[in-house]
């Protein structure tokens, strides 16, 4: 043994203010399956590999850190969904509703928009370059 630790893919989580609201989110816009429902305060959504932990006030991974601060919805650090065509996923978002953050952005590795859950939690929608279809 090495003595490096050794991880598994674990999961995102998210803070939210209602549970079942970010519930229908995921499952209703995103594609995931609910995984675990665990009372008001907790539920987690799943998409292949891929869990969402979705913690709303009262559950163990939204308490207060030790200094006090408050854990809150929000931020800039993302969890990234993988499409194959970027242009369809939008489309099918702007007709559920969905609120964007931005306009596509494009780079070398692939082209990439984010939308934000209903607590405000950025979600990227991420077309690499190496599946994105042929421009007409």
């Amino acid at each position: 043994m090495s003595g490096h630790l050794t991880f598994r893919t674990g999961a995102v989580r998210y803070q939210v203010t209602d549970v079942e609201r970010a519930v229908a989110f995921y499952t209703e816009n995103l594609g995931f399956d609910i995984a675990i429902r665990g009372g008001p305060a907790f539920a987690s959504v799943v998409n292949g590999n891929l869990t969402v932990f979705l913690s709303g006030p009262g559950s163990s991974g939204a308490r207060q850190l030790p200094d006090g601060t408050a854990q809150k919805p929000g931020g800039y650090n993302r969890v990234v969904l993988e499409v194959d065509d970027l242009d369809a996923a939008i489309t099918e978002l702007r007709r559920a509703g969905v609120t964007f953050r931005n306009t596509v952005e494009e780079g070398p590795g692939g082209r990439q928009i984010q939308i934000t859950d209903p607590d405000g939690n950025p979600v990227e929608i991420f077309e690499a370059a190496a599946v994105r279809p042929p421009t007409k």
